[in-house]
């Protein structure tokens, strides 16, 4: 069986999936044969990964070498885990030099970046992956079979929070993500998530949108508001507070970003409380689908506990699921604490919010029942083994048609660009409006 050929752009903490995918479960299918990355720190690091399995290193090139790497090293396939600002331009060009593209998501930050990619795919006939793990996540896609299944009939409405805590919500505000300019916000770097998830669960297209939120806990001028005091710039140093991160605690985090920021003065540790935060910690909105259905959706960064809600209205009756994945940020514990899966209830954490998962659907006039969650091994409940089979494999036949591409991530986006207008302007915003001709509304609405 030959290997197909591919590059990585970006070769940041997120990259280390693909990396390890390639040199292992699906070494057979494919190989690593050059690395895009302005930081060569960066780039070594996974470059050695696919040395010690047995692999040659792959050719490793700046942003600008990207056409040159593609067609020297014949590239068949270039996986983008860049920065959320440059998904499009790395897109553009892959596609234009001849490779399809697995793309991280979001697929871009922006409508005019969004429209580009659009136009380059009809141009080039090159084909774009999304990689939306969470619609290969057990819970998530039993919740689709049940919605699928018609079990609660025609889907009225869907209430929707997400609550990031003060560990994973903090972690967005120390790094690039902070300033919208090159994440689009947590409207769009990670409600596009969210979205996609909704859109997903519908089999329906977002019309309109509008936006509540602001930046209320995080920031310097929050800070003050609250007399927090001095804060140190970076949380690499021998101080102690709960908000920051000391990279000299991860080995990897130090390897990637510590020991490479003097070739490129990127910080990853910065206070949470600093100037220059320019993205929103608190949100909410309000969308309209071209299916009837209205999305209540909220988003809290600075949660005491992680997990999410939802509940889907229909007209047979109504389907919850709750996720608690962290019940609390216990101080001592790390960015990310891992969870000892053999623990459970109050072993696993000292109060009444146990980690787990529950899909309960009840119809009119009928007692509540639960619906089975069935898990797998690995990340997100087995479920980025089966995204990196489709990756790497190919989609097969999905009843649940989780596999997305470029169009997914266009729909997905389009609620965050939408809600970031609605955000500058106070005003709904249709997402017709927004200059992409994918999200033009049909003539007979």
């Amino acid at each position: 069986m030959s290997r197909l050929r591919y590059a990585l752009a970006g070769a940041g903490h997120r990259a280390q999936m693909y990396v390890e995918a390639i040199v292992g479960a699906h070494r057979e299918r494919a190989e690593l044969v050059a690395i895009c990355e302005p930081n060569p720190v960066r780039a070594r690091h996974h470059a050695r990964t696919v040395v010690a399995a047995g692999d040659a290193a792959p050719r490793i090139g700046g942003p600008d070498e990207l056409e040159t790497l593609i067609r020297e090293e014949k590239v068949d396939r270039v996986i983008i885990c860049a920065r959320d600002d440059l998904h499009a331009e790395l897109i553009v060009r892959s596609l234009d030099a001849g490779a399809d593209v697995v793309v991280e998501k979001p697929l871009t930050i922006d409508a005019s970046s969004a429209a580009r990619i659009e136009e380059a795919v009809a141009r080039t006939g090159r084909q774009v992956v999304l990689t939306f793990n969470y619609r290969y996540s057990p819970r998530n896609s039993t919740l689709r079979q049940v919605l699928q299944d018609g079990e609660i009939g025609e889907i009225t409405s869907i209430d929707f929070s997400w609550m990031l805590d003060t560990n994973h919500g903090a972690d967005y505000f120390r790094r690039w993500h902070r300033e919208k300019k090159n994440s689009g916000g947590l409207l769009v770097h990670k409600s596009s998530h969210h979205f996609d998830l909704v859109n997903w669960w519908l089999r329906s297209q977002p019309h309109r949108v509008f936006a509540s939120g602001g930046l209320r806990f995080y920031g310097a001028e929050n800070a003050r508001a609250r007399g927090l005091g001095e804060r140190p710039a970076r949380g690499t140093h021998d101080g102690g507070d709960l908000f920051e991160l000391d990279l000299r605690t991860d080995s990897r985090l130090a390897e990637l970003y510590l020991d490479a920021e003097q070739h490129d003065g990127y910080l990853r540790d910065r206070d949470v409380f600093s100037e220059g935060i320019t993205i929103e910690d608190n949100l909410a909105l309000i969308v309209d689908y071209d299916s009837g259905a209205t999305l209540s959706y909220s988003l809290n960064a600075h949660a005491p506990w992680e997990g999410y809600r939802v509940a889907v209205n229909g007209t047979l009756g109504r389907a919850e699921l709750e996720v608690v994945e962290r019940g609390a940020v216990l101080a001592g514990e790390g960015l990310h604490p891992a969870i000892d899966p053999s623990l459970t209830g109050a072993e696993r954490v000292a109060n009444l919010r146990p980690e787990g998962e529950r899909l309960i659907v009840q119809k009119h006039w009928g007692e509540a029942y639960e619906v089975p969650i069935v898990t797998g091994t690995g990340g997100h409940g087995g479920g980025d083994a089966l995204l990196l089979n489709d990756v790497f494999i190919g989609p097969s036949e999905d009843p649940l048609s989780r596999p997305a591409d470029w169009t997914d991530g266009i729909r997905s986006i389009a609620v965050g660009i939408a809600g970031n207008r609605s955000l500058e302007t106070g005003l709904p915003v249709r997402v017709a409006d927004l200059g992409i001709r994918l999200l033009q509304e049909p003539a007979a609405r």
